[in-house]
């Protein structure tokens, strides 16, 4: 048999950043996205500053905004009282980055997928397998997930007629869903559907052999709405919407729901299925950066992410994903990290995101605020005292509160580094200053390559 060796040349991307009309950055990276097993960006193939260097991602879940007339026509980033994010952004670089690619909805999944540096136009299965992994769950390759939220219908008459009052049903616990989870495992379970509890409002079903051909909707971008338009549709709907509307009476007669509504709490008196998909298959972030990474969060589908891609969790008691999350506790955590060696911690907060669902303009503000104070100035003063450092600060997607759902449009970010003069900075880190700046990341799957190479390119 007669062999042929050829030389392949490496593939390699270009990250363009316009500033004004002139090409003012252009980096050169490996197609790790295309081909991670043999053009991964090792540790030894790094640039010297990456050696020596700690970074922080500080991810805004849903900040980013459009200006709203309670806040004078402005957005909460703008009116935000937020001095280290904007000393952060008058010595660095802002602009605007797209988290969602074409092919892709905007959303918590696409958005964290994407800044922690994996495109998902390659790597998204879906949300909810990144939720399984978070759950233990182990998938096998003809299984689907589907995220189960408990919501709370309002309105008389048919199921369909009802509206979607709350996503969450009030935040309930997890202690109370549990059992409500087991009551829907015991009436619909079975050898191809299983219910699996997760946390609050946020569980798991997983189907055996299955196909991922459903159309459903995430419950809130529906909030206030008849759900008529938005019951499932797909292979698996018949099925699936007779669980829903068999759910709503099972669990509206539920000792669980019965004592809520005695206490005035909004009861968990329907499931919701969405964010389906299949078994996820992603290269580790050692891989894709070659830095090794942990994860501070309180969201499954994040823990999922870093559980599929190597990075250490580090739990922090009292984070809720809310504004009453224990802010402080997540900066700690993340110090810790630092402290225990890892290169880069991806410190996640969900508060704002949270606030935009539900159009609470002062809790998205406040939100802000608090993890400029709480979060980001103790992170940062942890790192000035120890050497040279990089700090990514983006949201994964926008939360508008006029809307109340995810959208796919860009979001602003900043790259700061410690060791490199400010390329495109701004008095405030808001979204008009970041589109007056005309920096556009359009892969933004290539943000934290950026943050590493600082503007330099790949060798």
């Amino acid at each position: 048999m007669q062999t042929h060796n050829k030389k392949v040349r490496k593939k390699r991307i270009c990250a363009k950043i316009y500033i004004g009309n002139a090409k003012k950055h252009t980096l050169r990276l490996p197609a790790a996205d295309f081909f991670p097993a043999r053009n991964k960006l090792s540790r030894k193939d790094a640039p010297l500053s990456a050696k020596f260097m700690k970074y922080l991602v500080l991810l805004l879940d849903g900040a980013a905004d459009e200006p709203v007339e309670e806040l004078g026509f402005r957005t909460p980033l703008e009116v935000a009282k937020k001095p280290y994010m904007n000393f952060l952004a008058q010595n660095g670089e802002v602009g605007m980055l797209n988290p969602t690619p074409r092919g892709c909805t905007g959303g918590s999944d696409t958005g964290n997928m994407c800044v922690l540096g994996f495109n998902p136009a390659l790597y998204l299965t879906g949300r909810s397998p990144l939720e399984a992994a978070s759950l233990g769950i182990k998938m096998e390759e003809d299984d689907v997930a589907l995220r189960a939220n408990l919501v709370t219908l309002s309105g008389d008459g048919p199921y369909e007629q009802k509206i979607m009052e709350d996503y969450s049903a009030d935040e309930i616990s997890t202690e109370e869903a549990a059992q409500l989870i087991a009551c829907l495992e015991q009436h619909f379970g079975s050898e191809t559907l299983r219910f699996y509890p997760g946390f609050s409002y946020r569980h798991c079903v997983i189907m055996h052999h299955a196909t991922a051909n459903e159309q459903l909707t995430p419950p809130h971008n529906i909030t206030g709405k008849c759900i008529k338009d938005y019951m499932p549709k797909g292979d698996y709907a018949d099925m699936l919407t007779d669980i829903m509307i068999r759910s709503n009476k099972l669990l509206s007669e539920h000792p669980v729901n019965l004592a809520r509504a005695a206490k005035g709490k909004r009861t968990a008196n329907s499931v919701w299925f969405w964010g389906q998909g299949t078994k996820p298959m992603l290269p580790s972030f050692r891989e894709r950066h070659g830095l090794n990474g942990a994860v501070v969060t309180a969201v499954d589908l994040v823990k999922g992410l870093a559980f599929l891609t190597g990075m250490k969790i580090y739990p922090v008691e009292g984070a809720t994903g809310t504004l009453d999350t224990n802010f402080a506790g997540k900066a700690q955590a993340a110090i810790q990290a630092f402290k225990d060696g890892f290169d880069l911690v991806y410190l996640h907060l969900e508060a704002p995101d949270e606030c935009g669902h539900r159009h609470e303009v002062e809790g998205k503000v406040k939100a802000i605020e608090e993890i400029d104070s709480k979060v980001l100035a103790p992170v940062y003063k942890y790192l000035k005292s120890q050497g040279d450092f990089g700090i990514l600060v983006t949201p994964d997607h926008p939360t508008p509160l006029t809307t109340r759902a995810h959208s796919n449009a860009p979001v602003p970010f900043i790259i700061y580094r410690s060791d490199v003069a400010p390329i495109a900075p701004a008095e405030n880190y808001c979204e008009a200053a970041a589109k007056k700046n005309a920096v556009v990341l359009n892969e933004g799957y290539m943000a934290i390559s950026r943050m590493i190479l600082a503007g330099k390119p790949f060798l």
